[in-house]
């Protein structure tokens, strides 16, 4: 059998990396291959806990330019120009020395936004293949919004055109789309802040199109999007997810607790797992809304008040950039309004292990943005969800959760796109009553376990990938 040798890179952003390195694991585990993971400096200095880097990962951090991390002044196409520039000269030089020192690489595994690193590959005559860390079927209305439906998307979706009965259906896909389902990118309306962000989406199609049968690893299984991993015949998509910690997924390594990149840091007072120890089952409703989207001092104001509607014992993570109200309305006080008849009725922290809190039996409900690692981490740990999509990839997520899997209730922002206190309680009290939610939640838990298990779909998958780049070779 071929000593695999992966070189692996991900975007600088905790939502790339984390499921990479998940991917370098399970590889290393799997199928004993060597990962190097290249890596921004800044990043690499939010890798924690190295000691239980496992044997066969390392790093080789280069410098993007933002070795202390890009500000959101900063000009954005002046960051990508440098991150390519740099990245590709990273992965040439660590190529030609692996060959130098007879130990080849035998191929690049790259997220999305780095749509150049498969022509690098490509130029040092090295199998390559895509780590998509979004859903199967958000890739495939991409493709299909590039190639032929972009006109009725754009005609349909704008500020001035905006047909709230406009629905799209695509090939393959057993859904029909509203223009809330859609990636908020793709929408007319898209603020003109993230126009930067379609293009990086159209490179990659484009890149990916110049090769003969390009591989798509995605960070999903096969049960949980079936259609849409076989729906698009240029391309082959496959499912090796869900991309977890061992600990909490199949438990081949129970050391694996971590997914080894935060951008926050974490709690210092971890506490707040004594306290979810100490609260009856399915009780506690845990918030968070991910890395990225930072909330509007309104929107806080009425979270809380549906918290404390609610009666519920809550664990809400209010990053540090958050409170100080870094949000569409600039600066506002630090402190919400109801501070202390939250703290009575639950906790908040700065920041979190995520998968940890989802795992403690305690957890009835997980008040979500829907990004698509937190999605997974619901599936897995068998939580139902209060969907409340902000952007991207998160509005597709919900309407598969609520529609598709049958996980959770979506919310109904008020014309002001603020979800209020009342709907958020309605919907708490929907997802904590529903055993229906529940069950689902709990099936789809017991499928993510048996993919990744030996002999699963993912596993399959992974061995049948490493069968396919060694004829490349």
């Amino acid at each position: 059998m071929v000593q695999h040798r992966f070189i692996m890179i991900a975007f600088p952003a905790q939502g790339h990396i984390n499921p990479s390195l998940q991917l370098a694991k399970r590889l290393i585990r799997t199928t004993g291959a060597r990962v190097t993971f290249v890596i921004s400096v800044s990043a690499h200095r939010r890798i924690g806990n190295r000691a239980t880097t496992p044997s066969g990962l390392t790093f080789a951090p280069f410098s993007d330019g933002n070795d202390d991390g890009a500000k959101p002044e900063d000009d954005r196409q002046h960051i990508l120009r440098e991150l390519k520039s740099r990245s590709s000269q990273a992965i040439v030089d660590l190529v030609k020395s692996g060959a130098n020192e007879g130990h080849p690489y035998t191929c690049i595994v790259y997220t999305l936004a780095l749509s150049w690193v498969a022509e690098v590959a490509t130029e040092l005559h090295l199998p390559s293949a895509l780590l998509w860390i979004q859903p199967a079927t958000v890739f495939d209305i991409y493709y299909y919004y590039f190639n032929g439906y972009k006109d009725i998307i754009r005609n349909n979706t704008g500020a001035d055109n905006n047909d709230p009965s406009f629905a799209v259906e695509l090939p393959g896909l057993p859904l029909s789309l509203r223009s809330r389902d859609l990636p908020s990118f793709l929408l007319a309306s898209s603020p003109y802040i993230y126009r930067f962000a379609l293009p990086l989406f159209e490179d990659q199609l484009e890149n990916l199109g110049k090769l003969s049968k390009a591989i798509i690893l995605v960070n999903t299984f096969d049960a949980l999007e079936p259609e849409a991993l076989k729906a698009i015949d240029k391309y082959n998509l496959i499912g090796i997810g869900p991309l977890m910690p061992s600990a909490f997924l199949d438990d081949k390594d129970s050391s694996d607790k971590s997914f080894g990149c935060d951008l926050f840091q974490k709690s210092k007072d971890s506490t707040y797992m004594e306290w979810l120890n100490s609260k009856p089952e399915q009780s506690v409703v845990y918030v968070s809304f991910g890395t990225v989207s930072v909330l509007s001092k309104i929107q806080m104001e009425e979270i809380a008040k549906g918290l404390l509607d609610s009666g519920r014992p809550f664990l809400w993570v209010i990053r540090e950039n958050q409170k100080n109200g870094e949000g569409k309305e600039g600066k506002e006080e630090e402190e919400l309004s109801c501070r202390e008849e939250l703290e009575e009725l639950g906790v908040i922290v700065p920041w979190c292990s995520q998968v940890e809190v989802l795992s403690n039996p305690s957890l009835g409900c997980f008040v979500t943005h829907c990004g698509w690692n937190s999605s997974l981490e619901s599936l897995v740990c068998g939580v139902p969800v209060v969907a409340c999509p902000q952007w991207t990839d998160q509005c597709t997520n919900a309407k598969l959760i609520e529609d598709t899997w049958k996980t959770g209730v979506r919310v109904a922002p008020n014309e002001e796109g603020v979800v209020v206190g009342e709907e958020l309680k309605r919907c708490l009290d929907l997802v904590m009553g529903s055993q229906e939610l529940r069950r689902n939640a709990n099936k789809w838990k017991n499928l993510a376990r048996e993919a990744v298990s030996e002999g699963g779909s993912s596993d399959k998958n992974l061995r049948a990938f490493l069968k396919e780049i060694e004829e490349v070779d």
